[in-house]
């Protein structure tokens, strides 16, 4: 998710290592667009803040326990516990785009803002010598969290859909042209979700001939800001191996000086961010690459949270199973289970169970349909599949179709989250580093579904296949099964307002 960041730029100078600059620098983007999407996220915030505390009160007094507490204290304690709350978002700068986008130092300041809520509220109720009721404060700081939580991500996913439709995106000038600044262009291309839009890029032109990714050329160095300022760029992607270090030190200096946003590349790829940690050297920035070995009593607690936590989902979606086997029985007699052969971990062989939700003889009739194939690469997909079964759609939009999984994870075919398992004739097609997903288990849910399954390219499927190889933890297993569920409930949605879709 990203939220709003505004910054009141200087007029600059035409000094520095950019000599093609305009004497004013630009404002970033639409301001009143921009404004109204922060005080809609401040307005949630607000609304998630006051209807936590609130419903505490309402929760204790249906126990039976606030009745006999003083309304007006406890609104003072509430009061108390909002503006807490709102002075550390504010700290933590969570109404800024670059720290509200990373969901996991979104979810560490909401958390420290309803801790230091509730702290605050026993500890006002001490000074002002009232006996500030332990569950009313824990109460509030509780639902307060969730609440902020789930407007947050509605809000986000509002703005993701928002972004992929062309809304909201913010210009960005890359500055820099060589092999992997091409590649960061076709990546931010392939995830508009995540709210910057290309427009062009600066660099020797030989090196910026992008013809296929349609990027135009913007001019040299020299030209970067005046290409920022006609573009009306809120900052710049910075590609540190495009330069030589003299070079990019003056060119953030210049960058940030006058005001600018800078992102800049790390020159890495695939290292999960977590694994950089910071470790200067007679205070130059350098990083130190943790290691991601896969200790025995990490491999034993994944399996074990696979076997405990699928034996606990699958005995209570059991009667859901059992309804939609009956459904798709009735709906044209075939089988309702599907079975189908897909390479697991190690690269053997095992039995994959789904409900069916196509025609008897789908396999067979896909040779037919190849030319509709919106993948490129080995997958296949396609918008409005003729093999898929009227009920066939609901149970994709639900998910419900993976159900039978679960049997998998028990077995130890499969885990709960890992790179999804290929077919046969799809991994005979991965390229020798790809093949190295299969020194993990193949997973029910993983990165590629909840972060790539809208997008075409196989890169992005092998990439994020690759990532989740290298960066495995326990930590990202939780983050993609909450992510999860975020992803099937709007799947669900999406359908319902596009019947016939294949999501």
């Amino acid at each position: 998710m990203r939220g709003v960041d505004v910054t009141e730029r200087e007029t600059p100078d035409n000094s520095g290592p950019f000599q093609g600059g305009s004497t004013a620098v630009p404002e970033v983007g639409p301001k009143r667009r921009r404004n109204l999407l922060k005080l809609v996220l401040r307005s949630l915030d607000l609304f998630g803040l006051v209807a936590g505390w609130w419903l505490a009160y309402e929760i204790l007094a249906r126990m039976g326990v606030a009745k006999y507490w003083d309304r007006g204290p406890l609104t003072v304690l509430g009061v108390t516990g909002i503006a807490t709350a709102l002075v550390v978002m504010a700290t933590k700068r969570l109404w800024l785009a670059r720290v509200c986008s990373v969901r996991s130092a979104e979810l560490e300041g909401l958390g420290q803002a309803a801790l230091l809520s509730a702290l605050f509220v026993l500890a006002v109720g001490q000074v002002v010598d009232y006996d500030a009721p332990d569950r009313y404060a824990l109460l509030g700081a509780l639902n307060s969290f969730v609440l902020l939580m789930t407007l947050r991500s509605a809000y986000g996913g509002f703005l993701r859909h928002a972004r992929r439709n062309g809304r909201f995106a913010r210009p960005l000038v890359v500055v820099g042209a060589n092999e992997q600044s091409r590649d960061l262009t076709a990546l931010i291309r392939r995830h508009p979700e995540a709210g910057y839009d290309i427009v062009g890029v600066c660099g020797p032109r030989e090196a910026a001939d992008w013809s296929d990714l349609d990027v135009p050329w913007l001019g040299e160095y020299d030209d970067a800001f005046a290409a920022l300022a006609a573009a009306d760029a809120s900052g710049a992607l910075v590609v540190a191996s495009a330069f030589d270090p003299i070079r990019l030190n003056l060119t953030l200096r210049e960058l940030l000086g006058r005001g600018y946003h800078v992102h800049l590349s790390s020159g890495l790829s695939g290292i999960a961010h977590e694994r950089l940690l910071p470790q200067p050297l007679a205070r130059e920035p350098l990083f130190y690459v943790e290691h991601t070995t896969l200790t025995r009593s990490q491999q034993t607690m994944k399996r074990v949270m696979d076997v405990v936590l699928a034996t606990t989902f699958l005995l209570t979606v059991l009667p859901v199973l059992l309804v939609a086997a009956v459904a798709i029985k009735l709906t044209d007699g075939g089988p309702a289970l599907f079975r189908q052969r897909r390479i697991g971990h190690d690269g053997k062989r095992f039995t994959l169970y789904k409900l069916r939700t196509m025609v008897p003889d789908a396999e067979q009739r896909r040779v037919d349909l190849e030319l509709d194939n919106l993948r490129n690469g080995p997958l296949f997909k396609m918008a409005r599949d003729p093999r898929i079964t009227r009920i066939g759609h609901l149970l994709r939009a639900t998910s419900i179709d993976e159900l039978p999984q679960l049997f998998n994870v028990i077995r130890g075919d499969m885990s709960l989250v890992g790179p999804r398992p290929a077919l046969p004739d799809e991994v005979a097609q991965f390229d020798d580093e790809h093949q190295q997903r299969v020194t993990v288990m193949p997973g029910i849910t993983g990165l590629w579904q909840v972060e790539g399954r809208d997008d075409p390219s196989f890169d992005s499927y092998r990439r994020l296949d690759l990532y989740y190889v290298e960066n495995w933890s326990i930590g990202l297993d939780l983050a993609i099964m909450l992510a999860t569920v975020g992803v099937v409930a709007s799947r669900g949605l999406r359908s319902m307002t596009t019947p016939g879709v294949a999501v």
